[in-house]
């Protein structure tokens, strides 16, 4: 069987690209076909891989700034040739699904989300790509162009994957199709818990206003407890700006540190939506309890009073509410640990294995070169 990886496109090592990376190691061979590629972006992860990019690759500062090239992703993504292809596996959470493949060839997406910014209150996402007033109001139209495609591109697939019931949901709703739920691997192997964690809180992630660092900001600010943020990103001078002298910015660090500030935090703080939310399952694979708003991925891995606490509403109030009665729980980080593993990425693999396996083996039996 000839296998090809395609992914979104390769400028950042994120969830995504974790993910990426397991499907590397299950098909070592397999070549990757992604919209544009930047190995530094991407911490040298993938710089012993066969890649091809898009004519997109070509085009000055797309590494860096990607989005206003937006409008050409659909186009680039279906350029790319899959003739000589038994399984395609594509990673998606915008256009990597998009691909064209021959009737013969089987194609599994393992989608991350349907693209937010065109089904999920697009207005508020396009805001926050910084875009000028003028663009602003020229992207609405386009939009439409997105939908449309993304929904053409989606029957295009074979079979769905989704990182989560919560996405799942929305392949539903957006595609009309049904998904099975593999969850993201976590490498929890690399992670340790401390008997005595410190007194300080932790955050994990890129600097992006759906992410609510302002949230949490403005919460530990009242209560004057100590806050330290891992990440960098857009917003990172505004939210420096509004932090008080409780709160420190690290900045980004190695994933030795990184698994020091987990396991030796009070607990992890969690205050946005997310597909997922693989930051907090590494949190927990470092005996750390998590403090999350009550929606989305989230709802998946924590188990209220057991392994962190939810927060209903994404207000000050709500979220202070739930510090202070962490405050009165003794969490076992033992048992915390334990139902991380649920997530580690050896599982992952077998789970992703045994799909392949089986709807390949349908597959076969009804195609033409079967």
């Amino acid at each position: 069987m000839k296998v090809a990886l395609v992914h979104d496109y390769l400028n950042q090592y994120g969830g995504a690209e974790r993910v990426l990376e397991a499907f590397c190691q299950v098909f070592p061979d397999a070549p990757i076909y992604t919209l544009l590629y930047d190995k530094n972006r991407t911490g040298f992860a993938f710089e012993d891989r066969q890649i091809h990019t898009s004519f997109l690759q070509k085009v000055p500062l797309v590494k860096s700034h990607h989005r206003p090239f937006l409008m050409l992703m659909p186009l680039a993504i279906e350029q790319f040739d899959f003739s000589e292809y038994d399984l395609v596996l594509s990673d998606s959470a915008s256009y990597a699904k998009g691909v064209i493949t021959s009737p013969n060839t089987f194609h599994i997406c393992y989608c991350h989300t349907p693209i937010r910014y065109a089904w999920d209150d697009s207005h508020k996402y396009i805001e926050e790509f910084g875009y000028s007033r003028i663009i602003r109001k020229i992207i609405p139209f386009f939009m439409n162009y997105i939908r449309v495609w993304d929904e053409q591109a989606a029957g295009r697939v074979n079979k769905f994957i989704a990182n989560s019931n919560f996405v799942s949901d929305r392949i539903n709703k957006y595609y009309h199709r049904e998904s099975e739920v593999i969850h993201p691997p976590v490498k929890t192997n690399l992670f340790y818990s401390v008997k005595k964690p410190d007194n300080y809180f932790l955050m994990v992630g890129r600097f992006l206003s759906y992410k609510k660092f302002d949230l949490a900001i403005d919460a530990f600010n009242q209560l004057g407890w100590p806050l330290k943020i891992i990440g960098d990103g857009p917003d990172k001078k505004k939210l420096m700006k509004r932090a008080g002298e409780n709160i420190e910015f690290v900045g980004l660090v190695s994933d030795d540190k990184l698994k020091d500030y987990y396991a030796h935090c009070q607990a992890f703080i969690f205050p946005q939506e997310e597909d997922f939310g693989i930051v907090s399952v590494e949190a927990m694979a470092s005996g750390r309890p998590v403090i999350a708003f009550e929606k989305g991925g989230a709802l998946e891995i924590i188990q209220s009073g057991i392994t962190g606490l939810f927060f209903k509403e994404q207000t000050i109030d709500s979220l202070i509410n739930a510090l202070k009665k962490f405050k009165t729980i003794d969490f076992n980080s033992e048992i915390i640990r334990q139902e991380a593993l649920k997530f580690d990425q050896e599982r992952f693999k077998e789970k992703i294995k045994k799909f392949i396996n089986e709807h390949w083996n349908r597959h076969k039996s009804f195609s033409p070169r079967g």
